[in-house]
């Protein structure tokens, strides 16, 4: 009997393609913890997937590992997709992972992600649309549970810096499957009173004991809360939904109380400063007016007021005089003009005056006579047209052409015949 003996490595290769043809294992989805993690300088991911029977060799390759929202670590419950197929080198079949959450967390997390990125997008968290949160309130309403750190720390804060502020607590579920709607009724009901501010928030916890303030509802009525709202939610690390669309986000229940209301002590502060300021600035006030009034009483006027009324009467003396020297000038000006023209030579002679636009007149109509070419065509010289212009040089005219000879008592018609070009 002929035996044929393969390699290892074709053996391998030969598994492999069993493994990447079998379209059950191109896309597998299964659930683990996470041992023997390790990640490759070259942004690789290897680690073996394990539960209480079987385990599992895992890689996932950086340009997958890239997009991850959290670090895996070991002890780590997670769901992966991907596919299952053999590594030649050492003839083991693994799991290539294209896509890794959380178990639990990571659902959630991609809740939480999904939901912001849909309100985000409606402009929920627009800063524009925040209100502003009053400096001095008169009441401020508490959306959380009746019992527990969170109200203690709040009203203690509030009692401390500032105790003439009232309180209204709306006591609500912050925990469960009914807390969401819980959260939204106290908070339409606090914007039935009258209050400044309104803290919604809770003490700190798991992210599912958080959740109640990452529900869509909740999002929506802080959003749509005529009271400027301030959101408490967890720990300084915790963020939520309600954090974003808060009109101001509060790191813990103390702080949130810290900004919805002033420090007493700084306010009066700050009124002692006022007061202060105010007493020098209306001394310094009146202290200028006084000043004023005595310069005023001191003032050469009203000590002499005679001597105002003289320096008035001189003025008006000077003017008077000014205007009467004006006068006479203009009088004298036209009596001058006056005299000249009724001594006028014209006037005393108005015959020469007549002799000489006569003798003018005379002059012009003999100029006339001596330019009229009538004149002219009466001594026997005459007036050449050709096409109704003057013919002043022979190049006006050439043979055939049709001209007016003008003298003295008519037109003469005639045809060129013949054109002569001499010598002037």
């Amino acid at each position: 009997m002929c035996v044929e003996y393969i390699t290892i490595g074709d053996l391998n290769k030969y598994l492999k393609k069993i493994f990447d043809n079998d379209r059950n294992l191109q896309e597998v989805y299964i659930k683990g913890e996470i041992s023997n993690f390790k990640a490759h300088t070259r942004g690789h991911f290897y680690f073996t997937l394990k539960d209480e029977t079987s385990r599992i060799n895992a890689v996932m390759f950086s340009y997958k590992a890239s997009m991850l929202k959290f670090i895996p670590s070991d002890g780590m419950k997670v769901l992966v997709r991907g596919k299952i197929s053999v590594y030649e080198a050492t003839g083991s079949y693994q799991i290539y992972v294209e896509e890794m959450d959380q178990d639990g967390l990571g659902n959630l997390y991609i809740e939480f992600e999904k939901l912001k990125k849909k309100l985000a997008s409606e402009g929920l968290f627009d800063q524009d649309k925040k209100k502003k949160i009053p400096k001095v309130p008169k009441k401020i309403g508490i959306v959380t549970a009746s019992t527990g750190a969170a109200i203690r720390d709040i009203l203690t804060t509030i009692k401390r810096r500032f105790p003439i502020c009232e309180t209204i607590l709306f006591p609500s579920l912050v925990q469960g499957v009914d807390a969401a709607k819980d959260i939204v009724k106290n908070i339409e009901l606090a914007n039935t009173f009258d209050i400044d501010t309104l803290i919604v928030g809770r003490g700190g916890g798991s992210i599912e004991d958080l959740w109640p303030f990452n529900e869509e509802i909740v999002a929506r009525a802080i959003y749509e809360s005529k009271v400027p709202v301030i959101s408490a939610v967890g720990h300084e690390i915790d963020f939520t939904i309600a954090d974003f669309v808060a009109d101001l986000r509060a790191p813990t229940p103390t702080a949130a109380a810290e900004l919805a209301v002033p420090n007493i002590e700084t306010i009066k502060t700050y009124l002692d400063n006022a007061i202060s300021r105010s007493t020098i600035s209306i001394n310094n006030c009146i202290d200028i007016r006084k000043q004023n009034l005595s310069n005023l009483i001191n003032s050469y006027i009203l000590k002499k007021p005679t001597a105002m009324y003289e320096i008035k009467e001189q003025s008006l003396d000077f003017l008077i005089d000014k205007l009467n020297k004006q006068m006479k000038l203009i009088i004298d000006n036209v009596n001058i003009r006056l005299f000249k023209v009724v001594n006028s030579y014209i006037l005393t002679n108005p015959e020469i005056l007549y002799k000489f636009k006569q003798q003018n007149l005379s002059h012009l109509i003999n100029k006339l006579d001596v330019l009229n070419p009538m004149n002219t065509i009466k001594r026997g010289y005459a007036i050449v047209k050709c096409n109704d212009k003057v013919v002043s040089d022979i190049s006006n005219v050439k043979c055939d052409d049709i001209i007016d000879i003008n003298i003295k008592n008519g037109i003469i018609n005639a045809k060129v015949l013949e054109v002569n070009h001499g010598k002037e």
